[in-house]
């Protein structure tokens, strides 16, 4: 019997609650498609990424774990509990040392994270410019950069903000072309124009 394959034949996909899925759900369910995300109690599921996506995570914490305080870790893709509804995965993260309790650990809690970091997809980039950051700003996460692909030579543009705690959003502190250089959430310098070496 012939017939086309699609998704749906394939994998038979939970049916959400009526209130929408938890981080609890997001941990717990079976077969999950790899770096899936939970953003307002819904599934997001990434889907196939850039090579620039991949070399400037690469670059990012390579750079960050160059010279990284012994209190703390640079980590990729590791889900972020920003409250029951929103589990969403940064694509680098500075957390505290402290809370990196196993080697089989899937989760930080917002409160255990300095930086987070997205690198912008096409398929992401509302949750990547709106969407995440205000949530991160929400749960007190003091520093996020949000990286662009610019230039005709597709090279990464970090835009760097800081948590304003009067306001309780992000406020941007800098752009950076060529040397990502800053002294928060510790001294930070990254040659970005290194990227073509990952």
């Amino acid at each position: 019997m012939g017939g086309t394959m699609t998704a749906e034949s394939v994998h038979h996909w939970p049916v959400p609650p009526q209130d929408g899925y938890t981080v609890d759900d997001l941990l717990t369910l079976p077969d999950l498609p790899p770096h899936t995300e939970l953003i307002d109690g819904s599934l997001v599921f990434v889907t196939p990424q850039r090579y620039f996506h991949s070399v400037v995570i690469d670059l990012l914490v390579s750079g960050l774990r160059r010279t990284v305080p012994k209190h703390l870790k640079a980590v990729r893709e590791m889900t972020v509990i920003l409250n029951r509804r929103d589990g969403p995965e940064p694509d680098v993260s500075v957390v505290r040392a402290e809370a990196v309790t196993s080697r089989l650990q899937t989760r930080f809690d917002a409160a255990d994270v300095l930086l987070a970091v997205e690198v912008v997809s096409p398929d992401s980039e509302a949750r990547d410019r709106d969407t995440k950051p205000r949530k991160y700003a929400a749960a007190g996460i003091e520093n996020f950069w949000l990286v662009e692909m610019a230039g005709q030579d597709a090279h990464p543009v970090v835009h760097v903000y800081e948590l304003d705690k009067v306001t309780q959003a992000y406020a941007l502190t800098g752009i950076h072309h060529d040397l990502l250089r800053t002294s928060v959430p510790y001294d930070i310098d990254i040659d970005l124009a290194t990227v073509d070496e990952f």
